[in-house]
């Protein structure tokens, strides 16, 4: 039986995000241990209040009035590994840093997570929307989740195959959001394998500078990062971010013709970015697509604006509220869809708003 918890009153959230604005939590827990969860869901449904699972905030947009329900806080953060060969089978809970993981895969010459480097958050939100960069995916090295049902408090354990990964989702994202909390996840790494290679700007810079082991990998790809304001840092003036703020449009072969059609004039030899992706189907660069549409790095409205050094990054500029954050993207939005008919989806979570209110961003997407 999961022992009993005393959530915290009105606790603030903004900072608890790397976007930074947002307003309270009528009622906060932080757990130690799944055991800890379930009595947070337990509780919640005793005192018929909502709840909603937080990690690092690094993806995560707060309406200005908070949330009025209970926020759950994980913070078990261990780590267990087998080797058997060349084959390195792990166990993550939820609470342990994403980028602490991958450090401690580089350093010990396990290779699937090294392109993954710099990303934030925590383990437990990486299966959910299958973060995945620079060629990598969280796909590529899963083996199962472990999750709580949040209305039985049972624990429920999913396969690769059961957890429905597509470009940045899950079955855990689009097919029943908020039905689970993912509590741990296991993963298979490779030790002594070569780095994954597949993204042409990083091969290219690794290469310059030698043999490409799995250090010289992850320290590109954090300069990589750090270049794009995509790292964390205090001192940087575009670090109050949820990083990308759109996905990378996938559209039909069709739609990417007729985007290009309606491109302005470029440059010559300028082509428009796609790449192919599943099912015939064509990805197009969400970043060129909000420059072309007339919003380059920099962009400024009032307390908001886009990165100096990334268009797909929204910033708060300082004093921010996350309704002028809705506007602005919503702005990015229409831009890009009067411009190339392309319609672009938002990858930060809402919490706290009213359907109509984030409606014009998100459509059915929240």
């Amino acid at each position: 039986m999961a022992s009993p918890c005393s959530p915290l009153n009105d606790v603030p959230l903004a900072l608890r995000t790397t976007l930074e604005v947002g307003g309270r939590a009528r009622y906060f827990l932080q757990t130690a241990n799944p055991e800890e969860v379930a009595s947070g869901l337990s509780w919640a449904r005793e005192h018929d209040v909502d709840v909603a699972i937080i990690g690092g905030g690094s993806n995560l947009l707060i309406a200005d009035r908070g949330f009025d329900g209970l926020v759950i806080r994980q913070r078990d953060a261990s780590l267990e590994h087998d080797v058997d060969g060349d084959s390195v089978r792990l166990r993550v809970t939820a609470g342990m840093n994403w980028d602490a993981l991958v450090a401690w895969s580089v350093s010990r010459g396990f290779a699937g997570l090294e392109c993954l480097s710099g990303i934030p958050g925590d383990v437990g939100a990486c299966p959910i929307q299958n973060i995945g960069a620079y060629g990598q995916e969280v796909a590529d090295v899963m083996s199962g989740v472990v999750a709580l049902e949040r209305q039985s408090g049972k624990t429920v354990t999913f396969d690769r195959e059961a957890c429905a990964f597509g470009y940045r989702d899950s079955m855990f994202k689009s097919v029943a959001p908020d039905r689970y909390v993912v509590t741990s996840v296991a993963m298979t790494l490779r030790a002594g394998g070569a780095a994954t290679l597949r993204y042409s700007e990083l091969e290219r810079r690794v290469r310059q500078e030698g043999t490409p082991t799995l250090a010289k990998v992850r320290e590109t790809v954090l300069a990589l990062r750090s270049d794009k304001s995509m790292v964390l840092d205090p001192k940087d003036e575009n670090r109050r971010s949820a990083g990308s703020f759109f996905l990378n449009p996938i559209v039909s072969p069709d739609g990417a013709q007729q985007a290009m059609e309606r491109a302005a004039v470029l440059a010559p030899g300028e082509t428009m970015p796609r790449y192919p992706a599943s099912s015939g189907s064509v990805k197009l660069s969400a970043a060129w697509l909000i420059e072309r549409s007339g919003l380059s790095k920099g962009t400024v409205r009032g307390p908001v604006g886009l990165s100096t050094r990334h268009s797909l990054a929204i910033v708060n500029r300082g004093g921010a509220t996350a309704a002028q954050i809705v506007d602005f993207a919503v702005e990015i939005q229409t831009r890009v869809r009067d411009e190339f008919g392309v319609s672009l989806r938002p990858e930060p979570r809402p919490l706290g708003f009213r359907q109509d209110e984030i409606a014009p961003l998100y459509g059915g997407h929240s």
